[in-house]
């Protein structure tokens, strides 16, 4: 049971407001995105920005079931696997958005969409390899998708417009974290291939590949959400038997943020591409080891379930948390709304107008 659960690893009430994100500097923002037209947002990614598209797909990655979406509009499950919101929901939040949409979802308006989409499929990485074991979406995919979404916007503003829009778009990239515990950790055929380092570097590689294909479809603002410390997850620590962070898996998450600062870096000395790093690592962390400082209280376990080991399936119809604001983890895998919004926090107080314009 317990290995099936490691080789299968991704990764308010309606009466209630969500929650707000007056901590942040959110007027100056949404007044910078106004004044440079920033309008639509693209996000390509695994579970931690998928918001709903593997709800269509022939796969078991899927949070559209309760108690998923317990602290979303209405109480609705959506796909996201999350108690509410993700990240891109918030910054779309911050600019004056509704939350960011599905591309499958059969019910996106046209309003919506010139808002932007996402195209993240929850189980995907930077590898390729590591979306076909999970039978979802890779970021090859992803791309292959959006080129269809530019077809939309053409035939709904027009090709100029729709040229200036994704120009002007903040495009979002989050994944990796499944390339390791989904594929290489568990999976032969890249431990064949690879050492550890070298399939970071390989790794690394494929980011940059991937960012560069972005600048050639429009890409102009790339922002990048850094590898959380996948050897805190509740699920990690409880498959081996560790109360305590597993270092090892720490030390290779922090090993391959550090290759995407450096591509980042890059890619904006060699293309002109703007970038920035969202530290989701450094985060995470502080949170752990300073739980009060952000309002925690349990840093340890996720809400749903036993909060040890239930996530995805294993989550579904399971017993939550009273309180999920108090709780880092929403699952043994994946965040709260609430550590995606002090994440989200930190990414907009590192976005200036020189990003934007």
């Amino acid at each position: 049971m317990f290995l099936v659960l490691f080789v299968t690893l991704v990764l308010a009430a309606a009466l209630q407001p969500l929650p707000s994100m007056m901590a942040l500097d959110v007027h100056l923002l949404r007044q910078l995105a106004a004044k440079h037209n920033v309008t639509t947002i693209v996000v390509f990614g695994d579970s931690s920005v998928d918001p709903g598209n593997n709800n269509y797909l022939k796969t078991d990655m899927k949070g559209n079931f309760p108690p998923y979406g317990d602290n979303f509009i209405n109480h609705r499950p959506t796909g996201r696997l999350c108690d509410g919101l993700l990240a891109p929901d918030y910054i779309a939040e911050a600019i004056g958005h509704p939350p960011i949409p599905a591309f499958l979802d059969p019910t996106l308006t046209q309003t919506e969409l010139s808002y932007g989409a996402s195209f993240a499929s929850a189980g995907s990485g930077y590898d390729d390899l590591t979306a076909n074991i999970s039978n979802v979406w890779s970021f090859t995919t992803q791309a292959k998708y959006f080129l269809h979404y530019k077809i939309h916007l053409n035939k709904l503003v027009g090709p100029l417009e729709s040229s200036k829009m994704i120009n002007k778009a903040i495009f979002l990239m989050s994944m990796g974290t499944n390339d390791f515990l989904q594929n290489y950790l568990i999976d032969f055929t890249r431990q064949k291939q690879f050492t550890v380092e070298q399939y970071i570097d390989f790794l690394s590689s494929r980011m940059l590949y991937d960012a560069k294909m972005l600048h050639k479809l429009g890409a102009k603002r790339l922002v990048v959400v850094g590898v959380p410390p996948m050897g805190c997850m509740p699920l990690i620590k409880y498959l081996r038997g560790q109360k305590t962070c597993i270092d090892q898996l720490n030390h290779i998450a922090f090993s391959f943020n550090s290759k995407i600062i450096k591509n980042l870096e890059l890619l904006q000395s060699e293309i002109g591409l703007k970038t920035i790093y969202v530290d989701a690592y450094s985060t995470i962390q502080e949170a752990i080891k300073n739980p009060k400082k952000f309002g925690f209280e349990e840093v340890s376990k996720g809400c749903c379930g036993t909060g040890l080991y239930e996530y995805g399936e294993t989550c579904k119809d399971m017993e939550v948390c009273k309180d999920p604001t108090k709780y880092i983890f929403w699952d043994s895998v994946h965040p709260t709304q609430r550590m995606y919004q002090i994440i989200v926090r930190k990414a907009i107080a590192s976005i200036n107008e020189d990003f934007l314009v």
